[in-house]
């Protein structure tokens, strides 16, 4: 259990997903979290599920909590920081931001060079408990502050810790990674319904096969190739129906995508660069 302070500047959707992670996997409890917001009805939601600290003001958590989670859209973390600049004990605290495309550099830019900050990107299966997590150290951030971080984050699925000039790879695998899926698994769907089965027969039928994929692979710890390899008989169906796939290079189309996913990451991240550097001037 982490024995300090959480505080949460941010109740959206992610923040509510780790401040319920924390609760129910007992890494925190509900009288060591505070969230603030600017909406009411986002932290009453919070409070009455949660019975976590609420405020209306920033400040509030940021002179109550130890670890402070930036848990807002990547366009409000200018002035945040800029809250967060005038804060009493910044040496004392850890700061961890999820916004998407700013640099724990840029943050410790404007709160200050002694920071310290750690970065993350989570993925949308946090409000499950199933996410993925990709973890970097800040300039200034110790080993312990990444420790913590990864209690934090596995509270609602599982975390490794990465470089982080490699955020914009993370978030083309797996932080965009989850559309990808839902959209082969519509397209199973529509292909059962293709060849006959109902589209509720065909949704049970794609999802289970995708889950029980996943947890085989899980399980045996056996790479792809070899799990395809065992259920793909000499001129079978499955072999059929791989022939068909690479035909229509579905390798190559995945590929692309993470790698337009990780070009479009940057692109965003350079944007949101000139925009905080704009605002911290």
């Amino acid at each position: 259990m982490i024995n300090r302070n959480i505080g949460f500047i941010g109740a959206g959707n992610m923040g509510k997903a780790l401040i319920n992670g924390l609760i129910y996997s007992k890494t925190s409890s509900k009288e060591l979290i505070m969230c603030s917001d600017s909406c009411e009805d986002k932290l009453d939601s919070i409070k009455n599920e949660f019975g976590v600290m609420i405020s209306g003001n920033n400040s509030d958590v940021l002179n109550t909590a130890d670890i402070i989670i930036l848990a807002v859209k990547p366009q409000i973390i200018p002035v945040v920081c800029g809250e967060i600049k005038n804060c009493s004990c910044i040496k004392k605290k850890l700061f961890i931001s999820i916004a998407a495309g700013i640099s724990s550099n840029a943050i410790e830019s404007c709160i200050g060079s002694n920071a310290r900050v750690v970065r993350v990107m989570p993925n949308v299966a946090v409000s499950i408990m199933e996410g993925m997590s990709a973890i970097a150290k800040g300039g200034n951030a110790t080993r312990s502050d990444i420790e913590t971080t990864k209690k934090i984050f596995n509270s609602v699925g599982k975390s490794l810790e990465i470089d982080e000039y490699l955020m914009d790879a993370v978030t083309g695998l797996s932080g965009s990674g989850p559309g990808y899926i839902f959209l082969i698994i519509e397209a199973l769907i529509d292909a059962g319904v293709g060849v006959g089965l109902s589209r509720e027969i065909s949704l049970k039928l794609a999802i289970q096969t995708l889950l029980g994929s996943v947890k085989l692979m899980t399980v045996t710890g056996e790479h792809p190739s070899k799990l395809r390899d065992s259920v793909t008989s000499p001129g079978g169906t499955t072999m059929a129906g791989i022939h068909a796939l690479e035909s229509g290079a579905l390798r190559a189309t995945l590929m692309n995508a993470v790698k337009a996913s990780t070009n479009r990451s940057k692109e965003i991240r350079e944007q949101y660069l000139k925009m905080f550097l704009g605002n911290t001037d």
